[in-house]
């Protein structure tokens, strides 16, 4: 399973701005330049980010974008999904109809095992934790 670049993006877009702090904002272009990002991405990223309730911006001579909440309560997984939408490693995790095996495939439970484990993981992940970790 690869991440789309989308949500890429918008993890290293956050872990940004908590390097900076939740008090302070970054301009669009001071995070597009800073980490790589085509300012046209870069909008749409925020914009979902900010409907998702991750993200605040404002407008103005002293606007720009701010986290909406502390780093320890945004998740890796909250950030993805807010992109993505739900991860799926395999379609029969969520639905086992659409396996000709169904439930009796060898690899259902596997599948379902690794997206539990990867889910969990990112759940249980919060931008806090990585920076406590890069601190350390």
């Amino acid at each position: 399973m690869q991440i789309t670049r989308q949500a890429d993006y918008a993890l290293r877009t956050v872990l940004h701005l908590v390097r900076i702090g939740k008090e302070q904002r970054a301009s669009t272009s001071q995070i597009a330049r800073q980490q790589g990002i085509p300012n046209s991405f870069l909008a749409k990223i925020i914009s979902q980010l900010s409907i998702a309730g991750i993200l605040l911006t404002s407008r103005g001579a002293h606007g720009g974008v701010s986290l909406a909440r502390p780093a320890d309560e945004i998740t890796l997984l909250e950030v993805v999904e807010a992109i993505d939408g739900p991860i799926w490693l395999n379609d029969c995790v969520n639905n086992s109809a659409v396996c000709t095996f169904g439930e009796t495939c060898p690899l259902h439970l596997i599948w379902c095992e690794v997206h539990g484990e990867l889910v969990s993981r990112l759940r249980n992940t919060t931008f806090g934790q990585i920076i406590a970790s890069e601190r350390s």
